[in-house]
């Protein structure tokens, strides 16, 4: 009960709930994608389709787990934190998967698994000032990173070539720009954030 209104205090949200648990899969499917993706050498037709519906399953869940948590009213700390790192965990399995395959350049995964690792680091550092909340570009990236993968993980013919590139291309653009806003708006944050506890401490 809260004693200056005289109501109940909301309760507390359940850290074991669905949302969170849809997460944990896609950490538990990593391993299980990783498994597949090198089965008999990495190339046979029949595990290739499997890892990719491995994979589409547990990009899936990026897709739900959010969209329950905020519906349900089911958003923890643990949900923010580990949502974004099991999502960065399968990508970036599969770029360094594929490359050492041989089926993706190594500095495309290069380039992707900075950017994530460095925002991921970045949203650590200014966590205690506030979260950035996701951007309709940084969802599109997501989308077409996954996209990207799951054509490449698939075993297409030679004709796939043209729109594998494509898609590649507009998810590399898609990852340095977003990459580059994130940056921007996690020091304004931060500013911001200082600037008022100095305000604050001046009052």
């Amino acid at each position: 009960m809260n004693p200056a209104h005289g109501k109940p205090e909301p309760a507390a949200v359940p850290l074991l709930n669905i949302a969170n648990l849809l997460t944990m899969s896609r950490f538990l499917l990593v391993p299980v994608f990783l498994v597949l993706l090198f089965a008999a050498g990495g190339h046979a037709t029949g595990w290739r389709t499997v890892t990719t519906a491995v994979f589409a399953l547990a990009s899936l869940t990026d897709r739900i787990d959010g969209t329950v948590a905020r519906s349900r009213g089911l958003v923890t700390d643990f949900g923010k934190i580990a949502d974004p790192i099991a999502d960065k965990a399968l990508v970036g399995s599969a770029l360094v998967g594929l490359s050492l395959l041989g089926d993706l350049w190594w500095w495309v995964t290069i380039v992707i698994a900075t950017r994530e690792i460095g925002i991921t680091l970045l949203r650590f550092w200014v966590i205690r000032h506030g979260v950035i909340p996701a951007t309709r570009g940084g969802k599109l990236k997501t989308f077409t990173q996954a996209l990207a993968i799951g054509l490449y993980l698939l075993p297409l013919p030679p004709g796939f070539t043209p729109l594998r590139l494509a898609v590649l291309a507009v998810a590399l653009v898609l990852t340095v720009v977003t990459g580059a806003d994130y940056v921007v708006r996690a020091l304004k944050l931060r500013t911001r954030s200082r600037g008022a506890i100095a305000g604050m401490s001046q009052d």
